[in-house]
């Protein structure tokens, strides 16, 4: 029979438990070598832009920039998992499209906006001409937004080109082309019942 003092004898006498060493064989080397090379990797590399500037217009990385970009990521996750779960079956009009079907494939919801404008005009212009034009303006807006934005400022009077997030006049344009995307999308979902006078081959309907 064993007693409590036997226990207590052999725990105490017992090496105290060692801890597994990282080496290079273990699954975890190369995460915590990928975290030591970060100050390498990342760090400042010859005169950087805040050496030049006072203490207190300077932010550090962490924690000032580097939290904003997960919550960023993990809220763009979220919205894109409520629009599959939720948006989705609201905005597929017909079935997908199948090679072995008899029928005209449809667009999917994405493309309503693009199906609805090939109603508004000739088909060189709203098939062509004008998603080429949005594509490359897209490609370029950084380029027009540098060269064009200090032209437009001082045209104003202003001191400076805001920056994106806090002009005025590229804002209003980004919402002008998100508006008319919703707006010829909304069109399209509301059936062929609306349909409103247009000067091209007469009044155009929505629906497909």
């Amino acid at each position: 029979m064993i007693t409590k003092s036997q226990i207590d004898d052999d725990a105490a006498a017992a090496p105290p438990p060692s801890r597994l060493a990282i080496g290079p064989g273990h699954a975890l080397y190369p995460l915590l070598v990928a975290v030591a090379l970060i100050g390498i990797l990342f760090g400042p590399v010859g005169r950087q832009v805040a050496d030049d500037m006072p203490e207190s217009k300077t932010h550090p990385y962490f924690p000032d920039h580097y939290w904003p970009y997960p919550i960023l990521a993990m809220a763009a996750l979220i919205a894109l998992g409520l629009l599959a779960l939720f948006g989705q079956p609201l905005l597929q009009t017909t079935q997908s499209a199948d090679p072995r079907a008899t029928g005209i494939p449809h667009p999917d919801w994405y493309f309503l906006s693009l199906f609805q404008l090939l109603k508004l005009g000739p088909a060189l212009v709203t098939s062509i001409v004008i998603p080429t034009a949005v594509v490359l303006g897209l490609i370029a807006w950084p380029l027009i937004d540098a060269s064009l934005g200090p032209r437009i400022a001082r045209r104003l009077g202003w001191r400076s080109w805001p920056v994106p997030g806090k002009n005025v006049v590229t804002g209003t344009v980004w919402l002008l082309g998100l508006g008319t995307v919703a707006l010829l999308t909304l069109w399209t979902l509301l059936g062929p019942g609306a349909c409103i006078p247009w000067f091209f081959n007469g009044p155009v309907c929505g629906g497909l």
